[in-house]
């Protein structure tokens, strides 16, 4: 029998204390803005509060209120909560705290946190996430899960096969094989062409989902037979098909996969505890590679975002990422699009799909760019890149390219590339320019020009841009308005409902060829010319004058914007 967890040493909690996460997470991202916390009290989960749905609350779960805004909506989360404890709910800082919102949260016995100003909800969630399962995994530093190397899943796999006496698999929440034991040739076609492909067919999970199994096995604790006959049919010839037991792999609320064995016979009780035994054991061993992923994950990105800000710890983080005293430069990246919509990153999946970006950008690097460094920073990916022998930086640019077609249409995005940089100083500015550049990049062309800009570029590619966009930003920092003959065009127009402004635009943009700016506004030459000759007549402009000509042209570029 596999070691049943709950005879192990328990840890003084069976989930993370509140105490604890305060201690680890207080100073940097919560702040305690109502409410009393029990130091003693677990925490059972992280729940994302969604307006539109009933997600599933553990005991003394965290709730975090993504997208709650203002007094009124706090309270009203607060209320809507089930009938059973629940820890804390987190909002963004500063919390809007009145006499509502404290009578509800006091009724409910729950304490109100503030999320930290620049802080993501992304990393939040991804803390408690890794807080909880090194609680799950215990505190014991050893190297072995239940007598079996920690994270080797594949011995796990075969011991359980061993146990039930058939061939075993562990998936993913996406039906991908992690693992498999051996003995995979006893079973049938349906679970060779598992194998083979890595993943369950999208066939045999779609026939799985209309049966209702993912649901129940999901939300049971227990395990899930499906009969041979629904695996025939899927197959469309009744070869013979081996029936499969699956039970859900879950971590406290969290589930993380499954256990699917394809045994013959009935699902006898000494097999039932086997594999909830297993479940709990993959468990185990899931979290502490996912823990050990997210602390990688976590540290890397702290030390780029320490690289990239040039304070007092830069030079050590750069030496950290074995990027000391090499020529290097900075880019950035971000999803145009997504198959949740482009929306502020709050929902979890659109999270999901940044990540997998970013892993997806870092695994090109690792193979192009050897020693390259990349993570997440917010909902832009960022990477250092060492750049030998490339001043111009053209091959990053074809590296990026290069990325860019291979994820193709699956991950649309822009990157921006920063100058080469051969000290910490140069590092900030290629970070600085790569964010102007980035900026260029995410809007749809060059103002009344319908040339679009490149995915991929440096600031020499799009400088004229760059600036004309922070020139209208410093126009409205400072309240300026539009003055002399484009704003008296611009005041006639209004009154008059005229074209003159637009006369006058496209006459500079086809260098006073009259008969092509005709052209672009549809009129006849002769009507555009009478025109020309209001708007200087209304203006006041000399067109004989390149001071005024370039003044006028400036500040209808930035009237575009």
């Amino acid at each position: 029998m596999l070691p049943n967890m709950s005879d192990r040493n328990e840890p003084r909690f069976p989930r993370f204390s509140f105490a604890r996460i305060l201690d680890d997470l207080g100073v940097t991202l919560l702040e305690t803005a109502h409410g009393r916390a029990n130091e003693q009290q677990p925490v059972g989960g992280v729940v994302i509060f969604d307006a539109f749905d009933e997600p599933l609350y553990p005991e003394h779960a965290f709730v975090l209120g993504v997208g709650v805004h203002g007094s009124e909506a706090l309270a009203e989360l607060i209320e809507g909560l089930p009938n059973q404890p629940v820890a804390a709910v987190v909002v963004r800082s500063p919390v809007e705290l009145t006499d509502e919102v404290r009578r509800a949260a006091d009724e409910r016995g729950v304490v109100v946190l503030g999320l930290a100003r620049g802080a993501t909800w992304t990393q939040l969630a991804a803390l408690l996430r890794t807080l909880l399962a090194e609680d799950d995994v215990g505190d014991t530093h050893v190297d072995s899960l239940g007598g079996i190397p920690s994270g080797d899943l594949f011995a796990v796999a075969n011991a359980i096969a061993s146990l039930l006496d058939a061939p075993v698999t562990i998936e993913d929440r996406s039906s991908r094989v992690l693992a498999f034991s051996g003995r995979q040739e006893e079973a049938d076609r349906a679970r060779a062409e598992t194998i083979i492909g890595r993943r369950v067919p999208e066939r045999y999970t779609e026939r799985l989902t209309e049966r209702g199994v993912f649901r129940h096995l999901y939300r049971s604790d227990d395990p899930v037979v499906i009969d041979s006959d629904v695996i025939d049919s899927v197959v469309s010839v009744n070869d013979g098909s081996t029936q499969r037991v699956a039970i859900g792999v879950r971590a406290g609320d969290e589930v993380l996969g499954s256990i699917w064995a394809a045994m013959d016979g009935p699902l006898t009780h000494e097999r039932t505890v086997t594999l909830r035994d297993a479940a709990k054991l993959v468990a185990l061993h899931l979290l502490r590679l996912r823990a050990g992923a997210d602390v990688q994950r976590r540290l890397r990105a702290e030390l780029l975002s320490t690289a990239l800000e040039g304070g007092s710890g830069a030079s050590e983080a750069l030496a950290r990422l074995n990027l000391s005293g090499q020529s290097v430069c900075v880019v950035a990246a971000v999803l145009t699009e997504t198959e949740h919509g482009a929306t502020e990153g709050t929902d979890q999946a659109l999270m999901a799909e940044r990540e997998r970006f970013t892993d997806a950008l870092a695994v090109h690097l690792s193979a192009m760019r050897p020693g390259s460094a990349v993570a997440q920073l917010g909902d832009t990916a960022y990477g250092i890149l060492p750049e030998p022998n490339d001043p111009s930086g053209l091959h990053a640019v074809r590296t990026m390219e290069d990325f860019l077609d291979r994820v193709g249409a699956r991950m649309p995005a822009v990157i921006a590339v920063g100058p080469p940089a051969d000290d910490l100083a140069g590092i900030t500015r290629s970070r600085g320019s790569a964010r102007r550049v980035l900026r260029a990049l995410l809007e749809t062309g060059r103002g009344g020009s319908t040339k679009p800009l490149s995915r991929v570029a440096r600031l020499s590619d799009v400088h004229a841009e760059v600036l004309m966009r922070e020139l209208k930003d410093l126009m409205v920092v400072r309240g300026d308005e539009f003055t002399g003959p484009v704003s008296r065009l611009i005041e006639h127009d209004g009154k008059q409902k005229g074209q003159l402004v637009d006369t006058l635009r496209a006459w500079f943009d086809h260098f006073g060829d009259v008969g092509q700016a005709a052209g672009t506004l549809f009129v006849h030459p002769n009507t555009f010319r009478y025109r020309l000759r209001r708007a200087v007549e209304i203006s006041g402009i000399d067109l004989d004058d390149a001071d005024d000509r370039f003044a006028a042209m400036l500040q209808l570029r930035l009237l575009d914007r």
